[in-house]
């Protein structure tokens, strides 16, 4: 099935992200993925069973020239972008005092400044066509905070991403441009060891970790979402209910 809609994935090469491209080529989008490593995207093309529909496109998105180039190839090789997805991104668990300068430079750089200019980006593209989708991944843990797990900074930097979803919904809104966000509990990837899974499903009262594909299935719907906007969607096994 081809529907010639494109849509760009941030953090593309492994985990979610990776997740994401399968779902979108096999829901007929281009996908244009981005990841730092231009070797870790020829291995994501290679695992996507060199998809012609794929494109990946390497650079810090962090770097401010990073997102115009992304969004740039995209638009030179499929002609459009529809859907921006806001994946790239990693957590970093430990005591608040603990986090040293380096670690919140790092946190900022990639998990905030990457949002910004790739949303910037794709945006001004958006406007001109008066249509698009601008999706978010931020984190459950910033809606609910949990005491087993101290993660002060991402919760403030994700928590901070959870608003600022909103607010741009509403800015982009008469220009036909939905902005959303999928905040995952904590999802089985390579970022976690497995000898933690246990601990890990214990943190959810549906009492396991979630799947990548249950996270690309929130943003599927998103992408498709016409009367949605300014929506925080968590995917976390009813980890954001509350204590419990």
């Amino acid at each position: 099935m081809s529907n010639n809609r494109t849509v760009v994935i941030t953090g593309a090469s492994s985990g979610i992200g990776l997740g994401l491209a399968k779902a979108y080529l096999a829901r007929g989008f281009n996908v244009v993925g981005n990841a730092r490593s231009a070797e870790r995207l020829a291995d994501a093309a290679e695992t996507l069973g060199g998809n012609g529909r794929f494109l990946g496109v390497a650079g810090d998105i962090a770097d401010p020239a990073t997102a115009p180039r992304l969004i740039a190839r995209a638009i030179e090789r499929f002609g459009q972008v529809n859907v921006l997805v806001n994946n790239a991104g990693f957590f970093l668990a430990k005591p608040f005092i603990d986090y040293t300068a380096a670690e919140l430079h790092s946190l900022l750089e990639t998990n905030l400044k990457g949002v910004v200019y790739a949303s910037q980006a794709a945006a001004r593209h958006m406007i001109e066509r008066r249509q698009g989708h601008i999706i978010n991944i931020t984190a459950s843990i910033a809606l609910q905070p949990n005491l087993a797990v101290p993660a002060m900074l991402p919760v403030l930097i994700k928590g901070g991403l959870n608003q600022a979803t909103r607010a741009l919904a509403l800015e982009l809104s008469p220009y036909n441009i939905k902005v959303n966000a999928v905040a995952p509990g904590i999802i089985d990837t390579p970022m976690h060891d497995p000898a933690t899974h246990d601990f890990l499903a214990g943190l959810h009262p549906a009492g396991r970790v979630g799947r990548v594909e249950e996270i690309a299935d929130a943003v599927l719907y998103l992408s498709d979402a016409d009367f949605t906007t300014g929506a925080v969607l968590p995917v976390d096994g009813g980890m954001s209910v509350g204590k419990w």
